[in-house]
């Protein structure tokens, strides 16, 4: 199990990776301003979406990502 320290590194080395360093900032930003339940928001991510949409997104992801 990695340290808070280092999971605070890798998340934010992750959002630089996949937004860029301005746009993760702007991520970061828009969340610490807002009545933000990281929980909640989680839970309800994929509500509206079947077991089947999730498992065909994810497998067109992984297709996309081999091109």
């Amino acid at each position: 199990m990695k340290t808070e320290s280092v999971l605070k590194i890798d998340g934010i080395n992750a959002l630089i990776e996949k937004l860029g360093p301005v746009d993760a900032e702007r991520f970061i930003s828009s969340i610490l301003k807002e009545d933000f339940d990281y929980t909640i928001w989680r839970r309800n991510l994929f509500e509206k979406k079947s077991l089947k949409g999730l498992s065909q997104e994810a497998m067109k992801s992984y297709q996309d990502q081999k091109k």
